[in-house]
């Protein structure tokens, strides 16, 4: 047997791969066909992977090659075209915003004088710097309340006002003038869509009210509403910005200019001169303001350096107007509690450019007379909150609905009380301050219990403390009500003759405190009052005392029992 010769192996030649080749060998590349968009990141998905999501793909038709694939909610539906909105002129949004400032103007007005109580008039509401159609926000507050009541009783008639739009009610109104009796017929709005439907319903019951009340026109309904009485148009020129010459040639290219015989810095125009979008009012160079409203920063007569304080001083006109009488020197003192009527005297400040005002946002009653801050005040304006019964036409009180023919003149007792007992304190409290030499006190109200009531009150204390009363405007012809001995000092101001009721008392202190010691020697002997008045009287601390208050309690006793037995 022939033996097997092992054969040598051929040597093995090692081929060197990196990383992953070294373990299996890399095949040749595939020749991949381009893709298009989206499917170039993505890898074909074999037939038998799809069918493991039949719901998905079913969603997802293939797109033929050549026409566009849509993504996302395209892809299932073709996109509609939008729907063209409809545009509105500046007119039509203008007169919408107006409507809606009206209504919020018109709730807070009749809310107030549901609740009885004072709030600020509808022009100062209306002269708010959020309001931006001023003109056509007053004219509509203005129109519809002459016409409120027609209009309540039109939408009880045609009875349309579901529970929402009841909750709107000022807004309703508002736009029911505007259809019923306005000029221009609005066409946006939701409130405006919705009463439009049913305008034939609220001409019928127009129509029917007519009917009812035996009259041929609506003018006949309103009365004594539409009638109203012609007053001029007062202009105050801030001379701290424009001297009045200057107004004077200005204004005379619209108007007809007359300077006031009684206010220097005061212009009077034509009855009716809308200049609420003048260029000078919209600068502050000068101010929409009423005669008897400039006459008391005049009355107390300021001078340049003094320190002045303005109680009551929103919304701010007289403040300014002490600014100017100053010429922006000395420092003047605002004083306002309420937060809102805070923002609108600052925003008159800004507006009249005086850099001499400080704004103290809190209660006059709760300043220190003998806090250094306010030992140097020298002049005291005090117009604090009154009934406004002077101002009722100008402030438009005799439209709302509180108001009649029969009790226009007749205010609540009781809140007349609590103004008279709030005006007392105030008054008082003004005087008190160690070295004011001048006090004007003032108020826009015709009754006597605000006006010469509240000054003979204090009379003794301003006496006590060397105060007299003065004669502001010695020219003026018509004086306060004879009820106390020096009533002919007082200003008052008549709402028929003058346009508007007033009332001006002005304090001015003889002895004048220019040192220190007579307020040293004021303040010992008050404290001796106090000191006297809660002494008690103990027979060992005062034995003097109670001696003399034991025999003056023994005589009147045995003056009681001989009364008692017929002696």
């Amino acid at each position: 047997m022939v033996a097997r010769r092992n054969k040598p192996k051929p040597p093995l030649v090692k081929h060197r791969f990196s990383g992953a080749d070294s373990r299996k060998p890399k095949p040749p590349p595939a020749t991949k066909q381009p893709f298009s968009g989206v499917e170039s990141h993505k890898p074909k998905t074999s037939p038998a992977t799809k069918q493991k999501f039949p719901g998905v793909e079913s969603h997802k038709p293939k797109t033929p090659p050549g026409k566009q694939r849509f993504s996302g909610a395209e892809s299932r539906k073709p996109k509609t075209p939008p729907a063209t909105k409809q545009k509105f002129s500046s007119l039509e949004r203008s007169a919408l915003y107006a409507r809606r400032e009206a209504a919020n103007i018109l709730r807070t007005v009749l809310r107030g004088d549901a609740e009885r109580r004072a709030v600020a008039s509808i022009k100062s509401l209306v002269l708010s710097p959020s309001v931006r159609n001023k003109r056509g926000t007053f004219a509509l507050v203005c129109e519809t309340l002459k016409y409120l009541t027609v209009i309540k009783d039109v939408l009880e008639i045609a009875n349309v006002l579901n529970s929402k739009w009841k909750r709107q009610e000022p807004l309703v109104f508002i736009v029911c003038y505007d259809i019923l009796f306005g000029k221009d017929t609005p066409s946006i709005g939701d409130a405006e869509k919705f009463l439009m439907r049913h305008k034939d319903a609220l001409l019928s019951g127009l129509a029917t009210l007519l009917v009812r009340k035996k009259v041929e026109s609506v003018d006949q309904l309103l009365g004594s509403k539409l009638t109203g009485h012609l007053k001029p148009r007062y202009v105050r020129v801030n001379t701290l910005k424009m001297d009045v010459d200057s107004a004077v040639q200005e204004l005379e290219k619209h108007y007809t200019v007359q300077k006031d015989e009684t206010i220097p810095d005061l212009l009077v125009l034509p009855p009716g001169s809308d200049l609420h979008a003048h260029r000078l009012v919209a600068n502050g160079r000068i101010f929409l303001q009423g005669k008897a409203s400039s006459m008391v920063a005049a009355a107390l007569q300021p001078e340049a350096g003094w320190v002045v304080l303005d109680a009551c001083s929103a919304p701010g006109n007289k403040t300014i107007h002490l600014a100017a009488l100053m010429e922006g020197q000395g420092k003047i003192i605002a004083c306002e509690l309420n937060e809102e009527r805070v923002k609108r005297l600052e925003h008159t400040i800004k507006l009249s450019g005086a850099s001499n005002i400080e704004v103290c946002h809190g209660d006059f009653l709760g300043l220190n007379p003998k806090d250094p801050s306010f030992a140097k005040i020298r002049a005291i304006l005090l117009d604090p909150s009154c009934s406004g019964s002077g101002t009722i036409t100008d402030r438009l009180d005799h439209l709302l609905p509180s108001h009649s023919e029969d009790n226009n003149m007749n205010y609540d007792s009781m809140r007349l009380h609590k103004l008279a007992v709030f005006q007392k304190k105030a008054l008082a409290h003004a005087l008190s301050f160690p070295k004011v030499e001048r006090v004007v006190y003032s108020t826009c109200s015709i009754h006597q219990i605000e006006n010469e009531d509240v000054v003979s009150s204090v009379l003794p204390l301003a006496s006590s403390l060397g105060f007299k009363l003065a004669t502001p405007f010695p020219q003026w012809q018509r004086r306060g009500l004879p009820v106390f001995a020096g009533s002919e000092h007082l200003l008052r101001m008549d709402p028929v003759e003058d346009k508007e009721g007033f009332f001006i008392a002005l304090f001015v202190r003889e002895n004048k405190v220019d040192n220190p010691k007579s307020s040293e020697l004021l303040d010992r002997v008050c404290r001796r009052r106090r000191k006297n008045s809660t002494m008690q009287l103990h027979p060992y601390l005062c034995p003097k005392m109670f001696r003399r208050w034991s025999g003056t309690l023994h005589r009147l006793k045995t003056r009681f029992l001989l009364s008692r037995n017929g002696c």
